[in-house]
């Protein structure tokens, strides 16, 4: 009985042992951050790009001007491979000794508006991947009267500057008796990239993932203003999006990216000095009336506005008084009314829903009633009007020989980003 409760405790202390081993491998994972953000630029309206504002580590970081040329960025994450067992030379899997298989091909993962959960499309590849191979002294494995650089050579067929196919050589190498340190590129074909070992190697180890990236961000233009995020998640290991062969073993089998894309539109509009008080006249103001009783075909007047626009809004009109399909002016004494026709025209950049170039665009009271637009590339100060009109009918009933009126009217244009 002794015997079997000693063995009890020990079944169970291995069991607590097991899901303890199984919780800190999870926990193991990486995890990287990566952060875009949008924001108008004035002085370049036609770069409606996102900027990535991910701190570079690695590659990038020493080399900034070659990924600037490239559109690539890179991060240098604590995920090592250490060998299962001795490589030893003669072997014809590629997998059986130092081989990297990375996940080249664009793929998608949607980011999702934090407050909206609107949903944008965001593509990412890996451009390359580097790290420093750690092994026993390469002078003592191959055992000649060589210089360093041809022990190397010796062991591998070439050093690790040199990139096997279908991978690309980035020119950044360094190299001691028992470390080499690469970066290789990668192309969009897909295939490992391999060194055969020409003598015994008892060990081999990779310190770190130095990898780089690409992306393929969404239109900002066609995105409401705030902050979207998403995630991808690479799997690790043999027969996994990030292969590194049977003998390398991962310390994470996942290395997760995280994206936040912040999107700061702009919606501006700055109306001239007095632009708030229309007059409406007609085509060459009141003399031919006053001096020849000679009457107007139409009263009207241009109003003009500056506008800044990133995104997509909509335009409203709200009238103190509305009639059938027009907002309304009337005379106080008379209680007579006349409809004020609005029409809208954008400046170049600006189009309606379709694509459409917006000039004296009919204009109606009421939210219903309201209209979308959207830039094609980003608007700074950029003029545009607010047409109102009376049409002949209504002008005849209002100007009366001998009967003096004013007509006046409360008339609201709503620019709203929120749409």
């Amino acid at each position: 009985m002794a015997h079997k409760r000693r063995y009890g405790k020990f079944l169970a202390l291995s069991i607590v042992g097991l899901l303890i081993g199984c919780f800190q491998h999870s926990a193991e994972a990486e995890e990287v951050f990566i952060t875009a953000m949008f924001k108008p630029d004035p002085s370049k309206p036609q770069q409606n790009t996102f900027e990535n504002t991910t701190t570079p580590s690695g590659y990038c970081a020493t080399y900034p001007d070659r990924c600037r040329d490239e559109e690539m960025f890179s991060l240098r994450v604590p995920l090592t491979f250490d060998s299962n067992r001795a490589i030893t030379p003669g072997y014809s899997d590629p997998r059986e000794g130092p081989t990297f298989l990375m996940p080249v091909a664009w793929r998608s993962l949607t980011v999702f508006h934090e407050t909206t959960g609107e949903p944008q499309t965001l593509q990412v590849r890996i451009s390359g991947f580097g790290t420093r191979v750690k092994s026993p002294n390469v002078l003592e494995l191959v055992d000649q009267d060589v210089t360093l650089p041809q022990a190397h050579d010796l062991l591998w067929g070439t050093g690790w500057l040199y990139a096997p196919f279908p991978c690309l050589g980035s020119g950044l190498s360094g190299y001691t008796q028992d470390s080499y340190l690469f970066f290789w590129k990668t192309t969009t074909t897909r295939g490992y990239c391999s060194k055969y070992a020409r003598y015994n190697v008892p060990w081999l180890r990779y310190e770190y993932l130095d990898f780089a990236y690409q992306l393929r961000t969404p239109d900002p233009l066609k995105m409401a203003s705030g902050r979207y995020n998403g995630s991808i998640q690479y799997t690790v290991g043999p027969d996994a999006d990030i292969d590194m062969g049977h003998v390398m073993v991962p310390s994470s089998s996942t290395l997760g990216l995280n994206f936040s894309l912040d999107v700061q539109h702009t919606l501006k509009v700055d109306i001239p000095p007095g632009g708030n008080k229309v007059e409406l006249v007609p085509e060459g103001g009141w003399q031919n009336w006053l001096q020849n009783g000679r009457k107007p075909v139409r009263l009207f007047r241009d109003q003009t506005f500056n506008i800044s626009a990133s995104s997509r809004f909509k335009m409203e009109l709200s009238c103190f008084l509305t009639g059938t399909t027009d907002c309304m002016i009337f005379d106080v004494t008379s209680g007579r009314t006349a409809p004020v026709k609005m029409f809208i025209s954008l400046p170049n950049g600006l189009t309606d829903l379709v694509g459409e170039p917006v000039k004296r665009k009919r204009f109606y009271p009421g939210s219903h009633m309201a209209q979308q637009f959207q830039p094609t590339f980003y608007v700074d100060r950029a003029p545009g009007v607010l047409h109102f009109e009376i049409d002949s009918t209504y002008v005849n009933s209002m100007l009366q020989a001998g009967r003096a009126a004013t007509y006046s009217g409360t008339v609201t244009v709503i620019w709203d980003s929120e749409v």
